[in-house]
């Protein structure tokens, strides 16, 4: 973890000298994003409206708060009821020979970036990349996606929404409660009173949140794409080394003890990091297997690493949540016919 965001999560000491030099920034950020919402908000800038609905499915903090897992879970959601959703997405960490960017089957995750390539990979649904929004929603409408999900951009209001879906962090909340620079923070929390539903990914859930868990689904071959369960996986292995390169790469190594397992090496990395072979090569007992999230797999797919397994995980909400969420699309359809 960087020392930036053991200041925002862990109190770490740094945290008296850093919180007020960047104190002064954060105001700014604040003035500067207030009065660029306050312009949405008025009309005094406009927002495209699409034909179909939008949900946008994000945060109002920094780093991984469990939104592709959610993003996921919606559009298998919207597709058991007849919907032909398509996803767009900023494409963070990629770069396209073109935008608006369509993955295909012949995509490269350095054109896409690592969240929309699985997405693709996952779901198979269309999924298009881009800075601008309206661009890859103009794209995915001509493709007869009748809904559209927007990975992340709560704050992009250039883009029309019809839903927002807020995904926070049961763990690690809102950290310091401070804005960017000096805290984690994109909005400040009274954000939320304002967005049709708060999923409270993993932790306790604040009174208005709905419980999300991510469950631990199967392990999968690098390499072979073979498949195996928890509990056969267990059986065979109890040891193992680790990295993940997320939000929060604690939270995977948590999830990983929680199994049962014993972590001879963990490694964190910065979110979206690029991986290279070097970052393979020290590790302790490389005959171990070596245990990664699907996020990770997707840039490492062309390593030689045999001995390494990705973690699948699915978001786990109630039904109930599924039906208020499934009501309001309903009603948006309706309006928009």
């Amino acid at each position: 973890m960087r020392l930036i965001e053991r200041v925002w999560f862990d109190k770490h000491p740094a945290r008296f000298v850093l919180v007020p030099l960047l104190l002064p920034f954060s105001a700014l950020f604040y003035v500067i994003s207030r009065l660029r919402k306050f312009a949405f908000d008025c009309g005094l800038k406009d927002s495209f409206k699409a034909k179909v609905p939008i949900v946008v499915v994000g945060n109002i903090g920094v780093g991984g708060n469990g939104k592709t897992p959610i993003v996921l879970w919606l559009v298998e959601l919207l597709r058991a009821q007849g919907y032909q959703p398509g996803v767009i997405s900023r494409g963070y960490g990629g770069k396209a020979p073109q935008y608006p960017y369509l993955l295909d089957e012949n995509s490269q995750v350095q054109f896409s970036g690592d969240e929309p390539f699985l997405i693709y990979q996952r779901t198979k649904v269309p999924v298009c990349v881009g800075a601008n929004r309206r661009a890859s929603v103009e794209k995915l409408q001509q493709l007869g996606c009748d809904i559209i999900v927007a990975d992340d951009g709560m704050q992009h209001y250039k883009l029309g929404r019809d839903i927002e879906v807020a995904v926070v962090d049961g763990k690690r909340r809102f950290g310091n409660g401070l804005l960017l620079p000096a805290g984690p923070l994109r909005e400040l929390p009274a954000r939320l009173t304002s967005v049709d539903m708060v999923i409270c990914n993993s932790g306790q859930p604040q009174a208005g949140e709905i419980a999300m868990d991510l469950l631990p689904s199967q392990f999968v071959n690098l390499v072979t794409g073979e498949k195996c369960s928890v509990a056969e996986f267990l059986a065979k292995h109890k040891a193992v080394n680790a990295i993940a390169g997320i939000g929060s790469p604690a939270r995977f190594f948590n999830t990983l003890t929680a199994l049962g397992l014993t972590l001879n090496h963990s490694q964190g990395f910065v979110d979206h990091h690029h991986y290279q072979m070097a970052d393979f090569d020290q590790l302790p007992e490389p005959q171990l297997p070596l245990l990664m999230t699907e996020k990770d797999a997707v840039k490492c797919q062309d390593f030689n690493l045999a001995h390494a397994w990705y973690l699948t995980v699915e978001a786990k909400l109630d039904e109930q949540c599924e039906q208020l969420l499934l009501s309001k699309i309903s009603d948006i359809m309706a309006k928009k016919a």
